[in-house]
C-alpha cells in the first residue's frame, strides 16, 4: 500500500458552495488536501442538509475519491466561529479533520 498520507477535511458549508457544483444553500462537503491548485482538490459535497454526514457517509465519500482513511486515523472535530463579513449572524461551525491514503496502490495528486 501507498504509505503517502494526506488529509482530509469536512466541513460545513454555510452559504452553500459554488465547486465542484453549485448548492442552494448550506450542505457538508469533504476534501482532500494535495499540492497544487485547490481547484484540483478531489471534493464530495453531500445534498442541501445541516445534518453531519455519519462515518459510514464519510467512509463511502472518501472511497468515491479513492482514498480511505489512514490506519489509526479518527475524525478529530473543531470549534471555530464563522467570519464576520457572512451576510448572516457570527454563529460556530463544526469542522473535522482526518489523515486519509489512496486506496490500494493508487496514487492521487
Amino acid at each position: 500500500m501507498n504509505a503517502r498520507v494526506l488529509g482530509a477535511r469536512l466541513a460545513l458549508r454555510c452559504c452553500g458552495t459554488t465547486y465542484p457544483q453549485r448548492t442552494a444553500g448550506p450542505c457538508w462537503q469533504l476534501y482532500v488536501v494535495q499540492t497544487g491548485l485547490v481547484s484540483e482538490w478531489p471534493a464530495y459535497t453531500w445534498p442541501t442538509s445541516e445534518a453531519v454526514p455519519t462515518c459510514e457517509a464519510r467512509k463511502a465519500a472518501l472511497a468515491s475519491l479513492g482514498f480511505t482513511l489512514a490506519e489509526g486515523a479518527e475524525w478529530e472535530w473543531t470549534e471555530d466561529t464563522g467570519p464576520e463579513y457572512h451576510p448572516h449572524p457570527v454563529r460556530v461551525s463544526l469542522l473535522a479533520a482526518a489523515d486519509v491514503q489512496p486506496l490500494g496502490n493508487g496514487v492521487h495528486g
